[in-house]
């Protein structure tokens, strides 16, 4: 039986400058690195407390 994770595209679209050092290791976590940027992740429970955390610096769509 194989199971069908979902994807989550994360875009940043804020600049890191002067956010505190919590909310950078989110986004480093995530693997954003300058605006603009998207990655793909998972969608665990994991990456969406990450996500939610530095919800009004990234734009999220739901791949799969």
């Amino acid at each position: 039986m194989s199971k069908v994770t979902k994807t989550l595209a994360v875009t940043l679209i804020k600049s890191l400058a002067k956010k505190t050092e919590n909310h950078l290791a989110n986004v480093r976590g995530l693997g954003l690195r300058r605006i603009n940027h998207t990655v793909h992740v998972q969608d665990t429970p994991e990456n969406r407390g990450m996500i939610n955390c530095i919800s009004y610096m990234v734009k999220v769509e739901q791949i799969k």
